[in-house]
């Protein structure tokens, strides 16, 4: 790979006057128009406007070849052959036929081509890509490569800058140039570790003609409807040449690194994108992250040196920062940890064995040895205890005392006492080790033969061929050297009454340096490969305990892979057993299992802001619910026709919290069957069956609820499927109905009028049925007085008046505890349920005795799990912890801050039209223009997908799916509102 530098250290041409550009451009292609400088690190190239189409002028560096350029033209005419549809950069010939024309610009002789002006935009900048939009970098690599897996335009190979077979020599070459000679140091460490992994495959890799830069810089983009910019096409094919296959996805991977939230794993959607059009060898996954080091490498190297032959360059010094922040992540994990998550993505996983221990670890340790469970699922760390800094202690503690002699951890489980919460970036969960508690003194034996060193004050590491064996919490007995099969090595050391060992075992990496004891999922794989499972070292037979299914001689990696392919098929057997018209959140939803409080745990230990449950008005896993069920279940469950308290307790409280006249209380099981009850009642004691209903609303899936229900949103067909004793009324929309701002004070008198429509054709209403807080739109307050004019309205035709309180009531809003409160007036009948049972299926109608009491002439109402007596103990917990937590002014305080920083947002981004809501009853409403409304609801689903990617669970409402609905459990705190508001900030600032 030795190459003269002469070859490649190339100085960059000056600026080319742009009166000479547009006399080269009339006399060798016979186009005039106007020319604008497009900046290039080494060539010149120059945008051309004409009066029917646009060009580039493209002025190659004096070291530039001819016959390479006409290649690079031939290769384009290659891939626009091949690959419809995909926009590229085609060459124009000049007026004698050659599409390589001469200049002479500032007394050097130069050549030029022009070619088309691909539309589109570049991805110029560092903001967030999102996993579709690197796919399609991965795919439009494949394609190239596939594509020009033939051509045969470049036989004569030329050393290049940019070829990665060159790379080494490249950085060893300017890296003494660099004026930071420590990063220097640390670029020629990684170059020389990655090309250490690469040499031995190099001479088998596929070499063909590729691009060379297939990067984010050189495709351009058209924006998608969710506003993301996808690439449609490939540009500047300067770096065309032969080299490996391989490298020109390690190019494209290298690329994504310095955006804005990338790291390793994110370029995982490209690797699998390319691998689909163009199937990667073994050899090829095994060198693409070396590689991708090298590429970082080159690119830090050379930009500096360019910067220092040309310091006017700008194109060259504005992207010094993006290359080293490219170095950084590609070197942030070792290459050897990088390259088995690629191996496990590729559904390829090395199958190494672990060497056979020929000694015990501890020989003294018994072989009821307990496990302590600290997954996700454990049933141990309920009710937050999971976040104490000292729960595994405590919870080892516990064991020993109990009896036990020794009790471990288990490796490749995701503890959910490493889970955080409140953080944009996932905690490391995964447990590359095991640690040890002894009740006793324990000596440690070497299980096989080789090198001692010891690092810390208690830390011991066994150097055994490929392999290393690092104790923590040793008390060494033995001196640094060779040391033999069975020699003892010390005792576990008491610190503090605690005798905690930490066995880890590593395969050595090129960089050196010591393995994380824990891993963050999205590496978790890589690093099990690299860390296995030292278990079977001190204890004999291994329990079956482990964190999946997997065998434990399986092959490394294997426990990790089998929990992937465990949460894929639980979603896939939802699929085939549960109707798939009850949708889940998220095209890949991860899997939730332990909940806390607002926040949400998955099966990997990655912790959720809760912003959507608005079910779990408590919060979850809410200790004293848990215990009063858990008591009222041990003692008695049966139906509301036995005669027991807690049905009358429950009813009493919830009459007491309403106007006096509501005064008798059915209990039901859900909203939907409130909402359905109320109906009937309305329908019996008026004797009619006309309903008015206001437009966007959802109110259940019951016959009577479904047909009241007129979003769109919820069942596209809902105007046209209603049943013709349902009739709407105008959505009192303010923002964005037919009257807006102080005009929206018309809805209500439109409604009074079609009431007494109604009436005047012989069809006066049983009922008018509303969420006195606008909750399908995104929690609207309706306008001033609308209740009052249109309740007055109902009852002058002689209608009863429903309040649906499903989701808005019950404090929610902080200033009132009932929705209808806010408007001034009293229902006839009010629903609830939802917060009432804080998840547990629990519902409640609220009327007049009178109203109750007409049900009789359609017989008898019974509801077998309404009114129970666990559901009435539910219901009365429920009361009293939003009592005695305050719940109701914490959602006033809160959602007030919380409202304020979101109306601070929308000063300083466009995307946010509106900021609707009370209280923790909350809605942002995204538009593409604050004059038409137009919606932006491909962007607000993508918004959430990446709200999501930051450790927030939000989704969209309204019946155009244009607004965050933002409902959290009402102990929401103000760190955790801002978490929210500031995880917001990012994608509005950074992209999703």
């Amino acid at each position: 790979m030795g190459i003269p530098s002469a070859d490649w250290l190339v100085q960059p041409i000056g600026p080319v006057d742009e009166a000479e550009v547009s006399a080269v451009l009339a006399q060798r292609f016979g186009v005039t128009g106007t020319v604008h400088d497009l900046g290039s690190q080494q060539d010149r190239n120059y945008r051309v406007r004409t009066e029917t189409r646009d060009y580039v002028l493209k002025i190659a560096n004096p070291a530039s070849d001819p016959a390479a350029l006409r290649a690079q033209c031939a290769a384009v005419e290659r891939l626009s052959d091949a690959m419809s549809g995909l926009r590229l950069p085609r060459a124009h010939a000049g007026v004698d036929g050659d599409v390589v024309q001469r200049l002479s610009a500032g007394g050097v002789d130069l050549v030029c081509r022009l070619l088309d002006y691909v539309p589109g935009e570049p991805i110029m900048d560092s903001r967030h890509l999102a996993p579709p939009v690197v796919a399609r970098l991965g795919e439009l690599a494949g394609r190239v490569v596939a594509g020009l897996a033939d051509f045969t335009g470049m036989e004569q190979e030329r050393p290049l800058l940019w070829d990665l077979r060159n790379a080494l020599t490249v950085v060893e070459t300017l890296a003494p140039h660099l004026p930071d000679q420590e990063r220097a140091a640390r670029i020629l460490r990684a170059s020389r570790a990655a090309h250490t992994l690469l040499e031995p495959y190099a001479d088998r890799l596929p070499v063909q003609v590729i691009h060379g830069d297939v990067t984010d810089n050189n495709v351009v983009c058209e924006p998608a409807p969710d506003g993301r910019r996808m690439p449609v096409g490939v540009i500047d094919f300067g770096d065309l040449g032969l080299g490996w296959t391989v490298a020109e996805l390690a190019v494209t991977c290298a690329s994504v690194l310095h955006h804005h939230g990338a790291g390793p794993a994110s370029v995982l959607p490209a690797v699998h994108a390319f691998h689909a059009v163009r199937p990667l060898a073994n050899e090829e996954v095994d060198v693409l992250w070396p590689l991708v080091v090298l590429r970082t490498s080159v690119m830090v190297v050379s930009g500096q040196y360019d910067t220092l032959l040309d310091p006017d360059n700008s194109y060259a010094s504005v992207a010094l920062d993006r290359e080293w922040a490219m170095f950084e992540a590609a070197v942030s994990v070792p290459a050897e940890v990088m390259t088995a998550q690629l191996r496990h993505a590729l559904g390829r996983p090395s199958a190494q064995l672990l060497p056979v221990a020929e000694h015990t670890l501890l020989p003294g340790l018994p072989d009821d040895v307990a496990s302590l469970d600290l997954s996700v699922s454990s049933e141990e760390l309920h009710t937050g205890r999971w976040l104490a800094p000292d729960a595994e202690t405590a919870l080892a503690r516990a064991a020993l005392t109990a009896g036990h002699t020794a009790v471990r951890t288990r490796h490749g489980e995701y503890r959910l006492t490493r889970t955080t919460v409140d953080a944009a970036v996932p905690a490391a969960t995964c447990a590359l080790g095991v640690e040890l508690h002894l009740a006793g003194p324990a000596e440690i034996r070497a299980p096989w033969a080789g090198t001692v060193t010891q690092h810390g004050d208690t830390g011991v590491t066994l150097h055994t061929g490929g392999l290393d064996l690092l104790l923590d919490g040793v008390d060494a007995e033995v001196q640094p050297g060779p040391v033999p099969a069975g020699q003892p090595l010390g005792t576990v050391a008491a610190r503090e009454g605690v005798r905690v060992l930490g066995v880890q075992l590593s395969r050595p990496c090129a960089t050196g340096g010591r393995p994380p004891r824990f891993a963050a999922p999205d590496l978790a794989a890589g690093w099990l490969e690299v860390c296995p499972d030292p278990t079977r070292l001190f204890l004999v037979s291994d329990a079956s305990d482990a964190p999946s299914s997997a065998p434990d001689d399986a092959p490394l990696c294997a426990r990790d892979a089998q929990q992937a392919v465990t949460e894929a098929e639980l979603l896939e057997r939802r699929e085939h057993s549960f109707a798939t018209v009850q949708e889940h959140y998220f095209e890949t939803p991860p899997q939730i299992e332990r909940g806390w409080r607002h926040h949400l745990v998955d099966t990997r230990g990655r912790g959720y802001l809760d912003m959507l449950n608005n079910v779990t008005i408590l919060g979850h896993g809410h200790p004293g619910l848990g215990e009063a069920v858990h008591r009222q279940w041990q003692r008695l469950n049966t139906n509301s026709r036995f005669h027991y308290a807690s049905v009358v307790e429950l009813s009493e409280r919830l009459t007491g919290l309403l106007p006096d006249e509501l005064d008798t209380v059915f209990l039901v099981n859900s909203g939907s069957e409130a909402v359905d009850l109320a109906l009937r009642l309305a329908w019996a004691a008026t004797g009619r069956q006309d309903v008015i209903a206001v437009e966007e609303a959802y109110h259940g899936w019951t016959y009577a609820s479904d047909a009241v229900s007129t979003s769109i949103a919820d069942n596209p067909n809902a105007l046209a499927s209603r049943p013709p004793w349902v009739h709407t009324v105008a959505a009192p929309n303010s923002y964005r109905g037919r009257h807006r701002g102080p005009q929206a004070r018309r809805y209500a008198p439109e409604a009074a009028a079609r009431i007494r429509e109604l009436a005047d054709q012989g069809r006066p209403l049983a009922a008018f049925v509303c969420e006195p807080y606008y909750g399908n739109a995104g929690g609207m307050a309706l306008p001033d007085g609308y209740l009052r004019q249109v309740y007055e309205a109902t009852r002058d035709v002689g209608g009863l008046c429903v309040a649906d309180e499903v989701q808005v009531g019950y404090g929610r809003l902080g200033s009132h505890f009932w929705g209808f409160e806010q408007q001034g007036v009293v229902p006839d009948i009010v629903t609830v349920a939802k917060a009432m049972g804080n998840g547990h299926p629990l519902g409640a109608v609220i009327t007049r005795r009178e109203i109750a009491d007409a049900y009789r002439t359609q017989g008898y109402f019974f509801s077998s799990a309404g009114g129970s007596p666990v559901s009435s103990v539910v219901g009365l917990t429920v009361l009293d912890a939003l009592r005695d937590e305050d719940l109701q002014t914490n959602a006033r305080e809160t959602g007030a801050y919380l409202k304020d920083r979101l109306l601070e947002l929308a000063e300083r981004h466009p995307l946010i039209g509106a900021v609707h809501g009370s209280g923790l009853y909350l809605g942002v409403e995204f538009v593409r223009d604050r004059e038409s409304l137009e919606p932006a609801t491909e962007e607000t689903a993508a918004i959430c997908d990446r709200l999501r990617e930051l450790g927030v669970i939000v989704q969209p409402t309204s019946d155009r799916q244009c607004v965050l609905k933002i409902k959290p459990p009402l102990c929401l705190t103000r760190r955790s509102a801002d978490v929210f508001a500031d995880a917001l900030d990012d994608v509005l600032t950074h992209g999703w």
